[in-house]
């Protein structure tokens, strides 16, 4: 039976808190921006938004997309 070893290098512990420190800030970068877009476009007037085409239903997943690209 064979083994296979891995060699791939690991991390010391200082770089993977500042990895995953990086990762918590990009996610809260990410979640101001969905917030921002939010925020903006559920301050516009429903005739507003109609104007440009969207339901203020539609809001929450214009600013999803906007910011994470799903």
């Amino acid at each position: 039976m064979a083994h296979v070893i891995s060699a791939a290098p690991t991390l010391s512990l200082t770089a993977r808190i500042r990895r995953t420190a990086e990762g918590v800030l990009e996610a809260w970068a990410l979640h101001r921006e969905f917030q921002r877009t939010y925020n903006e476009l559920d301050r516009l007037s429903d005739h507003e938004l109609a104007d440009i085409g969207v339901r203020r239903s539609d809001i929450a997943d214009i600013a999803h997309q906007h910011v994470y690209g799903k």
